[in-house]
């Protein structure tokens, strides 16, 4: 199979493309949006350890997750500039084989991770009108929620990106006034508390919580080729989103868990509005609500416009047929790569799917382990690349580095149920089918497969 090492190079040139979209301020906040849009969801943290462990846990995981993910992904965001982020990694460190594999783990975790959003949209709107609750309305509201932000991403990344900014401060803002409202009712001793007696510790949750709260930073390098000077762009805004978001979780946590007392089996998701209400009444819980359906709208378009920029890096990069790489005329967008996912996440909207999500986060696990091993093999078989922006450390302090999380992402895939080993296995064979079938259709010239010269050799260029 050494046919299968090097991608077919089209004989058409690279259209020009145009003037990139993204600049630093709606950066920032797309990543803010590809990670966690707002603290909601970090309840369960309290549920499941208590108010001093959740607590200690959102201070201390950035330092063992967040910040190595986001640093690497400055790094490597600087030093291939084209779009498909990771995919382009693992090609460019292991060669096709590994770039389609990563691709297709990302891929999958993501359409799952992205299907959330709008049912939880619907979810807090349907409190204000039940007729939502189920049945057909549901159905048609989750399906045109699904379609109609389909098409706004579709309308270009300087909307998305824009829409990011405004999203986040109306739906950060009641957090904010919560805080602040609370200062005068807080009892620093209830920090302290290591939850109810007799209260088993659910650990599994808590770890999850933690995980799922402060992940997907690598997300945003997907749409690398459509950042404004991303050598200088991507070190700036990074550092900016990481801060961001550990002081949106931490803030509220540390205001709501020392001003209110309540059972610790109160602490489920969604308890922040329950929380808003008994520190300053129902008018802060509703505009909680619905900054909450602000948030889940900016999550979706955030991870929808990651996920189409995916499909296209990997059109470019010659993992996925050249149809792949097709963009709007008008609005400049990847049109197949929107309407894939887009389609996807209908169909996953309606399942349940418990262990789908476990097997999804456990695939995505894969897929950061093959991350780590690309940054340091890149690092290793590339040392005298130009890198605009550079970890400072040398090789053998970053294995100590990469190390850290690793350990954490093997700790969370020992303690996975036998049901989501077999849909992670059922998944991954399928991505290494999916491999041979392309392979297949290139060999036999069944497809056009174009590489983009520009993106395969796409170290930084002159002004990025």
């Amino acid at each position: 199979m050494a046919d299968v090492e090097q991608p077919i190079v089209g004989a058409e040139p690279s259209p020009l493309k145009p003037k990139k979209l993204i600049t630093l301020v709606p950066l920032i906040f797309l990543i803010y949006f590809e990670v966690a849009g707002g603290p909601y969801g970090e309840e369960p943290a309290v549920q499941a350890a208590g108010p001093f462990y959740a607590l200690l846990g959102f201070l201390i995981f950035p330092f063992i997750w967040s910040i190595p993910e986001a640093l690497i992904t400055a790094e490597l965001s600087t030093t291939f500039t084209g779009n498909g982020g990771f995919v382009l990694w693992a090609q460019r460190a292991f060669g096709p084989f590994f770039g389609s594999l990563m691709g297709s783990w990302k891929f999958l975790s993501g359409v799952i991770n992205v299907a959330a959003y709008p049912v939880l949209c619907i979810g807090y709107v349907e409190k204000m009108f039940p007729v939502l609750q189920s049945g057909w309305p549901r159905i048609v509201a989750i399906v045109a929620a699904i379609l109609v932000l389909a098409f706004v991403n579709y309308l270009g990344l300087n909307i998305v990106g824009y829409a990011a900014v405004i999203l986040g401060l109306i739906s950060l803002s009641p957090f904010i006034l919560m805080c602040l409202i609370a200062i005068p009712k807080i009892r620093p001793k209830r920090w302290l508390s290591l939850g109810q007696p007799g209260v088993k510790k659910n650990w599994n949750l808590f770890f999850n919580t933690l995980f799922w709260n402060l992940n997907f930073w690598d997300n945003i390098s997907t749409l690398a080729g459509e950042v404004n000077k991303p050598g200088k762009a991507f070190p700036v805004a990074l550092p900016v989103a990481v801060t961001i978001t550990c002081l949106s979780y931490l803030l509220p946590l540390f205001a709501v868990t020392g001003a209110v007392d309540v059972p610790q089996a109160e602490w489920g998701s969604g308890f922040h509005a329950t929380a808003a209400e008994l520190i300053a009444g129902k008018w802060l819980k509703i505009w909680l609500e619905i900054g909450a359906a602000l948030s889940a709208i900016g999550l979706y378009e955030a991870q929808l416009s990651s996920c189409s920029f995916q499909i296209l890096g990997m059109a470019e990069l010659g993992i996925l047929p050249k149809f792949f790489a097709t963009r709007s005329k008008w609005f400049h967008t990847p049109w197949v790569g929107i309407i894939v996912p887009t389609a996807l996440t209908i169909g996953v909207s309606f399942l349940q799917f418990t262990d789908i999500i476990s097997s999804a986060n456990f695939i995505y696990s894969l897929s950061m382990l093959l991350e780590f091993s690309s940054f340091l093999r890149l690092r290793y078989k590339m040392p005298e690349l130009e890198r605009p922006y550079r970890i400072p450390m040398r090789l053998p302090l970053l294995c100590v580095f990469c190390l850290i999380p690793c350990v954490f992402l093997v700790l969370l895939m020992v303690i996975a149920t036998k049901t989501v080993y077999m849909v992670s296995g059922l998944m991954t064979a399928g991505a290494i089918l999916w491999f041979l079938m392309m392979w297949q259709l290139r060999k036999h010239n069944c497809c056009v497969f174009v590489v983009d010269q520009g993106h395969q050799a796409s170290t930084n260029q002159p002004n990025s």
